[in-house]
């Protein structure tokens, strides 16, 4: 009989090298349901070349054997010698994590505005291929070799240029490999929305698409730009002209860096699917982000602005950033720096100072534009307050709790005023004293806050009869106005009064077994909460540093989730000429030490807050059900303890 193994000791530690970490887990670094993500990386790299206005044509190519290629007339990929890792750069770009030009963004750096710091981009599109080959044209030479699996197959060669070679750029050829991908085939609708929308933000760039299989060739080369792009993929015709506009930080600008803002196109319409698109450095980012709140704040400040002057709104009619933004379609292209992406995807932009440069960008223009044209302005003036007042008629029909007898809510909770349940969000906050300070700073109309004294209740073995024996979870249950349930029932939603529900803990040890405590409690007895998105868990920042002035730049609050980053907001203060030893470094002990303003800017806005979404992820419901009972159950301890056993190496802890 087979025995297993316990044997835990130095020889059980594998350290991953080079792309193994890739292979490993391909899902960390793209996107595995097909393989156009991995194209995209070298796409990106060729509209970087034309970005910073090098390249003036980007060809791609479906080959019959199913390679891609990519072919730009850039600068070309450096071939000589790396000085510190005596390698050839070409190489060590496709086969080393964290390897590129896009690092260097100082002054005389290879990239201004690039696609992200990242570094891990083409190489993934290395590992997860069976073959890679890249030829390089640069200074009248042409040099080749290829990849097989990530792995060199055949070494750099490097010959004179021959007479139908072209005088620069790349050409880079990928043979995906089906093994990391739900389906080998690229979803041709989304590569050619995705190489037009690259022509529309690059005019004047000419982008090729060639189909070898169907002998088909597309060519896309634009002069108007968004406006046009735009115009051309609404479906239904605007109530306004559009409006398109840009704007760029100078030299002069104290706040961003030269270069930096947005360009965007903007339609209202009264029915039809609304078209959005937005980019950041060409990058396609499909979940939105932080540019996307820029604009959406300065179209309502502005609107607002519009219908405040002339008096428009009727009384008992409160405007919010939804009813201005519903109707709304647009295309925005943003200019940043140093990008900060969601993933390695780079589906979703998290640069905070984004929402105010593309907001302080929008908002002026669009209110010059509603002056300068008061008809037009009327028109969208009467779209918005005709949506603000359905959504009131709307929020109007939810009751306050659905059940018998006389709804009382709990005498700790602060409500809010708005009864849009999808817009409302309830906070359940740790202490009195933090619920202080996130009654003053939250937004009154649509946010409310349930203060917890001490720990709440570990419910995964309380009968559900015995729950509202705790007086805490009784308050949530009433103040949520969902009844406790099972994952096989069907609970009568229809009384919920929050769209969100937040959990906000402080960030120590402390604060994540509330965490634990509340998820057990919403997943054992209020599941379809979280099965609808209801539920969500807030990350307030562990640390506050206090950037001193540096030239024309003013002093600056930034704070920081974890260590990591806070060095990265240390390094780039340093490399903007501030000492590090002259930052003032603060350490939140709990949230009660944060006031009310800056509980709003880490946690409670919109537009700058980390909430994370609660899901199940890819695990069903038994296992996960199977999982927490060891983690929570009463009589697990011995099963407790094997998990820590085997983990405890994994669990991070600040100290």
């Amino acid at each position: 009989m087979a025995t297993q193994s316990n044997e835990y000791s130095e020889g059980s530690i594998r350290v991953l090298k080079g792309l193994e970490p890739v292979k490993q887990r391909p899902g960390m670094y793209t996107r595995t349901d097909n393989p156009l993500h991995i194209i995209q990386e070298v796409l990106d790299n060729a509209a970087d070349e034309a970005l910073a206005g090098f390249g003036k044509k980007i060809k791609v190519t479906l080959h019959t054997d199913g390679s891609v290629s990519v072919e730009d007339d850039g600068r070309g990929i450096p071939f000589g010698l790396h000085p510190e890792e005596k390698a050839p750069v070409v190489e060590l770009v496709f086969t080393r994590l964290h390897a590129g030009g896009k690092f260097d963004k100082g002054k005389g750096g290879a990239y201004s505005f690039s696609g992200g710091l990242h570094g891990v981009g083409v190489s993934v599109t290395n590992a997860l291929s069976t073959r890679l080959e890249v030829t390089c044209f640069r200074d009248g030479q042409v040099a080749k070799l290829a990849f097989g699996a990530g792995d060199v197959i055949e070494p750099l060669v490097v010959t004179p240029k021959g007479e139908g070679d072209r005088k620069q750029g790349t050409t880079v050829r990928a043979w995906p490999d089906a093994r990391y991908f739900d389906s080998p085939a690229l979803p041709l609708g989304e590569l050619t929305h995705l190489l037009r929308s690259k022509a529309v933000l690059m005019p004047g760039v000419q982008v090729t698409l060639v189909n070898e299989k169907t002998r088909d060739t597309q060519t896309w080369q634009y002069k108007g730009g968004l406006r046009d792009y735009l115009q051309q993929t609404l479906t239904t015709d605007p109530v306004i002209p559009l409006f398109e506009g840009e704007g760029y930080a100078d030299a002069r600008d104290d706040s961003f860096a030269d270069g930096e803002g947005a360009a965007w196109a903007v339609a209202f319409t009264e029915d039809g699917a609304p078209v959005r698109e937005s980019y950041v450095n060409l990058i396609p980012t499909s979940a939105g982000g932080t540019h996307d709140s820029g604009l959406r704040d300065g179209l309502f400040q502005a609107v607002k602005s519009f219908i405040e002057l002339h008096a428009l709104l009727p009384k008992g009619v409160k405007l919010l950033p939804e009813d201005v933004f519903a109707r709304a379609s647009y295309v925005l292209s943003a200019k940043v720096l140093d990008p900060q992406f969601q993933g390695q995807v780079k589906e979703r932009l998290n640069s905070r100072d984004a929402v105010r440069l593309v907001g302080g960008f929008v908002r002026p223009a669009l209110e010059l534009w509603l002056n300068q044209h008061v008809d037009y302005g009327k028109k969208l003036a009467e779209l918005a307050i005709k949506a603000a007042q359905s959504r009131q008629k709307a929020g109007q029909k939810v009751e306050k709790r659905k059940g018998s007898g006389v709804a009382v809510l709990p005498g700790k909770l602060t409500d809010c005023e708005s009864r849009d349940t999808a817009h409302n969000e309830l906070f359940l906050v740790e202490g009195d004293s933090a619920g202080g300070s996130a009654k003053m700073g939250r937004d009154k109309e649509c946010q409310a806050v349930l203060p917890l004294r001490g720990k709440v209740l570990n419910t995964w073995e309380v009968e559900r009869d015995r729950l509202f024996a705790n007086t805490e979870i009784h308050d949530i249950s009433v103040a949520i106005g969902v009844d406790p349930h099972g994952p096989n029932d069907t609970p009568d939603l229809s009384g919920l009064r929050y769209g969100k529900v937040c959990i906000l803990s402080d960030a120590d040890v402390d604060g994540s077994h509330i965490q634990v405590l509340l998820l057990t409690l919403f997943f054992r007895h209020f599941p379809k909460l979280i099965e609808a998105g209801h539920v969500y868990v807030a990350r307030p920042p562990l640390f506050r540093v206090d950037v001193p002035a540096r030239g024309k730049k003013p002093a600056a609050k930034q704070y920081a989730l974890d260590e990591g980053e806070l060095h990265a907001i240390l390094d780039k203060a340093e490399k903007d000429g501030v000492n590090r030893e002259k930052c003032q470094i603060s350490r939140f002990k709990g949230l009660g030490e944060m006031n009310a303003e800056q509980l709003w800017d880490t946690t409670l806005n919109p537009d700058t807050r980390r909430l994370l979404q609660v899901t199940l992820g890819s695990m069903d419901f038994a296992a996960t059900e199977a999982l927490i009972t060891r983690l929570m159950g009463k009589g697990e301890a011995a099963a407790r303890r094997e998990l820590m056993e085997l983990h405890g190496d994994s669990v991070e802890v600040d100290v």
